[in-house]
């Protein structure tokens, strides 16, 4: 179901498309934003370009990448050179606020409203913008987090400060030897708390987030409920695509509704419930606010 038979609309943006978004937002009972990585580049958190080359010039000159993203993946030689890249990362992508103010304009158009965000970003910018961290449930993990790289226990550490201490002690992009994080409990080697294999942590705050949006859409299923998806691509789909499509298909009442540059599409099972528009995400926010793009 829903696989072979899409519709994607042109680039751009129309005034019926903002309109029926308007009148969505409007009269919907309950809002589930979906929010992918998108959603943060379009607020500015671009991991190429400019911003690498502000932060990470050094990186790639010695280590041959163009791109924030390739070098989280590099194979350094010594963890003093992982934790000086990452700590740095996770300081510029995490702790610091996204240049632009999608999240904020967002937050403005569903803050009166019954919303749950169900994301798979890891950057911490919905609370760091306002949104109630009791409405939030981060499916992915959390830069701010570490975790046993075994694991040896199912619990995460905030790492906000020993962060900031890589980042002020590095020299020659490697940070001190006595800074390498290591679990508490074993020794072994500590990580982030990210869900990229087996070994990624279902802590505490965890549980209790999936607990919380189970219960919205429990509440609210049978209401008029806006399943919002912004930027959302597909590395992992049956996190908040696939369930939204389904979900708008049992529930007459419900509207799906896709913001999303060159990705913005919807099955035809549903295409009279869907709003999909193919533009980035903080210029349709700002037509929607202000009526006229940033």
């Amino acid at each position: 179901m829903f696989l072979r038979n899409q519709t994607k609309p042109p680039i751009g943006v129309s005034s019926v498309q903002i309109d029926r978004l308007k009148e969505g937002i409007k009269n919907a009972d309950a809002v589930v934003i979906g929010a992918g990585a998108g959603l943060s580049t379009s607020a500015g958190f671009t991991y190429s370009g400019e911003r690498f080359d502000a932060h990470f010039r050094d990186f790639g000159k010695k280590y041959g990448f163009r791109d924030m993203y390739t070098g989280g993946f590099y194979p350094y030689n010594t963890p003093e050179e992982h934790w000086a890249y990452w700590s740095r990362f996770i300081y510029y992508n995490r702790n610091e606020i996204t240049p632009k103010t999608v999240y904020q304009d967002l937050l403005q158009l569903v803050k009166d409203k019954d919303y749950f965000v169900l994301t798979t970003n890891v950057d911490h910018q919905f609370q760091m913008s306002g949104f109630d961290k009791h409405r939030l449930f981060y499916t992915q993990g959390d830069y701010g987090l570490f975790q046993c790289s075994v694991p040896c226990h199912q619990k995460t550490y905030e790492n906000e400060e020993v962060i900031r201490r890589m980042v002020m002690k590095q020299k020659d992009m490697r940070i001190p030897t006595d800074m390498i994080p290591m679990c508490p409990i074993c020794g072994k080697p500590i990580t982030m708390n990210l869900c990229s294999d087996d070994h990624f942590v279902e802590d505490e705050g965890w549980h209790k987030g999936a607990y919380r949006y189970n219960e919205f859409i429990r509440r609210h299923q049978n209401m008029c409920i806006l399943f919002w998806e912004m930027g959302v691509g597909y590395n992992t789909p049956i996190i908040i695509k696939y369930p939204f499509w389904q979900m708008t298909a049992r529930n007459h009442k419900a509207i799906y509704a896709c913001l999303n540059f060159g990705e913005s599409i919807c099955p035809q099972e549903i295409a009279q419930q869907s709003i999909c528009i193919n533009a980035d995400i903080g210029a349709v926010l700002s037509i929607v606010i202000k009526g006229t793009s940033p």
